[in-house]
Order: C-alpha cells, then structure tokens, then sequence
C-alpha cells in the first residue's frame, strides 16, 4: 500500500487529536512530515508526538506553504476565517486538501475554495465526519435499498448538551459570529450536509427562525462577579459554574482550555482565560437555539431543530417514506426501522469505534487517503468534496440570512448562481 504523506496546518484540537493520530495507528500508510502552528508550546508537543525535526516545524501557515511542495496532502485545521489563504495556496502547490468545517465563514469563499480544487486538479475534502460514521452509513445505505420507500420528510434534532453549549459557544472559541461563525454554520453544517447526504437531492429553498435567548446579561445573577473563581453568590444554584465544572465532572474538557492539566494550571486558565468568565458576562452573540425548515427539490421536507438546553449531547433522528419510518438516537449506536406494510420493526445496530464523532474522524480520514492514492484512476467524486461541501455549506448561511430577516424564505439556486458569478435562470 502506497504511504500517503501530509502536512498538517494548525495543531489544536481537531488537528493534533482528531485526524493526524490516525498516522500514529497505521504509519504503513501514513505518515506526517511537518507541522505549522504559531503556538510554540502545541507545535513542540505535536512535533514530539510524530518524531518531527526542527526542520519540520513551522510557526505560520506561509512558511510551510512556501515555494517547494513537502508532501502529497495538506490537512488545513486553523481557525474557521484563517481556512480560505491556506487552502487556496496549497492547492496551488498541488497539495491535495483535507479541510476542516466549516470552509469559511464567507460564501464567497466557499464557492472560490470549489472552483479552486477544480481548476488546480485537486481534491478538496471538507470534514463533514458524519457522512462517515457507522451510524450514518447503515442508515444512508437502509433509504437507498428501498427500505422505506420514497422519503417525505425528516426531522433532525441537535441536542447541544447545555455544558457543551457553554464551553464552546459561550465561553469558547466559536462564542462570537465576528470572530468565528454563525452557530448554524460552525455547529450545524454537519446536520444540514447529513439532510442533503440522506435526501440525495437538491434543498431548493428553507427558511428559519432562533435568537441568542438565555446567554446574556439580562440574565445574570445579582452580584455575580465577571468570572465565578472570583466567589459568586450564585454558585450553588448555576450550572455552569467554572471551577466546579471544569476540576469536577467536565475535567475531560480541561485539555481544551490549557495545555498544563494539573489542578494548578486548570486554575490559572480559569483566572486568565475566557473559560473562567460568568456565562452571562462574555461577548457572545451567537444563538443557543434555531430550527430551520427546508424544502428539496422532489417536494420532500425537513425540520432542523438545534438548542443548547439539553442534558445530553447527541443527534436525534426520525426519517418518514411511503413505506416505512426511521427513527434513531446516535446515542444507541443503532435505529429502528418501521415496515407499513409487514408491521415489522427491524433494529439495526451498529459499531461505534472509540475514536471521535462516532468513529467519523478516522473514517474521513481513511478515505481521503485511499482517494489520494487512487486520484487519477476514479471518476468517482469524494463523499464529502467541496462541490458537495458548498451546497450544505449555502443552507447554513441561507437559514442564517432568513434568520435575521423575519423568516424570510431563501431561494439556494440564485443564491449560489449569484456567488458563482453566473446568471439566475
């Protein structure tokens, strides 16, 4: 088997855990030879972990991407506004592109990234993991065999785990769509991409409607400093407290917050980082709650439901055919098929590998590397490619865009015809 080489570009949390580790777990077909981080200490850990030279590592995204070419991919995982620089200039160099989602907060950018791949010859894979999961697999697989018959409608329910809501959307790195995305966008492409992958047809038009509701000053707590270490009145009665949360029952979270796991450094980064800072103090503006209906191109339906209030994190499912229901919790790692006609309910479980996103991060993984080694010799289009990418990408920021206009309904044609630069038929 031909060893696939790769740069990766940004050494956090998806960079440095979710998709390089899988090099450490099958070096007879791939191999990481450098790293780009501006981040002394994570480029340090991750050059250690994968037995990387000096020479190897690099503290910005423009050096490794200099003139010479120093593998056959690049897995591009920086911020979500720092994707469309890199990921254009790799695929110049010829790179084929592994990107993190979402492409960009900007559709324009988005579609200039597709146009990119396809003029430079090169795959452009976009990490929409879920299309890569056991779970997703054998239902997708179920629909297309006729299990239920034509597909009428589907509803799709994001359970955002209300302390995940707080650490990564409130707190977090994606707290302000300025900085970072809409939450529809960095949150919930995954889900509007599963809908398009499960319809396997065009969404025409959706409209949706969410506010950011909860997470304001409007509801904080009389006398709560601006960080709870500091002794907040509230501390009994909130559940986002930090230092309770992140030394108790979320200390798994930790490794997120501060590269020092100790207790020692977990209090620093409480006292110095914005993890430490009262729910209801920080400069956040992005929804804790949106739902989004859409129609596709055969007539057929979906309803998006995504909220930051519940006690689990996990996607809930219910897909309706002329034949037969589907209905699903990924928490199960299995769903329950309902035959109209036989009265039957058949269960089908699947298994879950330990790695993340239900086993989505090394499938992707897994496949952009077969993609890379069998690139000119398959007509086929990769499962996740940025031409698939775009279209999901565009009802993210078509549901944000009617958000903020009352509900307005979004045509998805003339909206990518107008970003594309071609004429509305």
């Amino acid at each position: 088997m031909q060893q696939v080489t790769a740069i990766v570009i940004g050494a956090g949390d998806r960079g440095a855990r979710a998709y390089a580790p899988y090099a450490l777990d099958n070096m007879h077909e791939f191999k990481i030879v450098g790293v780009a981080d501006p981040n002394l200490e994570r480029r340090r850990s991750f050059a250690e972990a994968f037995e990387l030279p000096e020479s190897q590592q690099y503290d910005s995204w423009e050096l490794i991407l200099g003139e010479n070419k120093l593998a056959d991919a690049a897995i591009v995982c920086t911020q979500d506004r720092m994707h469309y620089e890199p990921t254009l200039r790799a695929l110049e160099l010829g790179y084929h592109v592994l990107l993190e989602k979402p492409m960009s907060p900007e559709p324009k950018e988005c579609v200039e990234m597709e146009l990119a791949a396809k003029r430079h010859n090169r795959l452009l894979t976009i990490c929409h993991v879920l299309r890569y999961t056991p779970f997703w697999t054998a239902m997708k697989r179920e629909i297309d065999r006729g299990a239920i018959g034509d597909i009428i409608s589907i509803q799709l329910n994001e359970n955002v785990g209300n302390m995940h809501m707080s650490h990564s959307f409130v707190r977090g790195n994606w707290r302000n769509s300025d900085q970072s995305s809409p939450m529809i966008l960095q949150k919930s492409c995954h889900d509007m991409d599963i809908l398009a992958y499960l319809m396997n047809e065009p969404c025409v038009r959706l409209n949706s409607f969410g506010s950011l509701m909860h997470f304001h000053e409007g509801n904080k707590p009389e006398g709560a400093p601006a960080r709870c270490i500091e002794g907040c009145p509230a501390e009994a009665s909130c559940q986002y407290h930090a230092p309770r949360y992140y030394l108790g029952e979320g200390i798994g979270w930790a490794r997120k917050i501060t590269d020092n796991y100790t207790k020692e450094g977990i209090v620093k980064a409480l006292w110095e980082g914005p993890y430490g800072k009262c729910v209801y103090q920080t400069d956040n503006n992005v929804v804790d709650h949106q739902v989004v209906n859409m129609e596709f191109a055969s007539g057929a339906t979906a309803m998006f439901s995504m909220c930051g209030f519940t006690h689990d994190n996990t996607r809930i499912v219910q897909v309706m055919g002329t034949k037969g229901d589907i209905r699903g919790n990924m928490e199960d790692d299995g769903f329950v098929i309902h035959d109209f006609v036989t009265k039957e309910e058949r269960t089908i479980k699947v298994h879950t590998p330990e790695t993340g996103h239900g086993g989505g991060d090394s499938g992707i993984v897994r496949a952009f590397l077969q993609e890379v080694r069998s690139f000119g010799h398959s007509a086929d289009e990769s499962l996740s490619s940025a031409t698939v990418s775009v279209r999901s990408h565009l009802m993210a920021f078509a549901a944000e865009k009617s958000r903020l206009n009352g509900g307005q309904a979004i045509d998805l044609q003339a909206m990518y015809d107008d970003l594309a630069g071609q004429p509305t038929a």
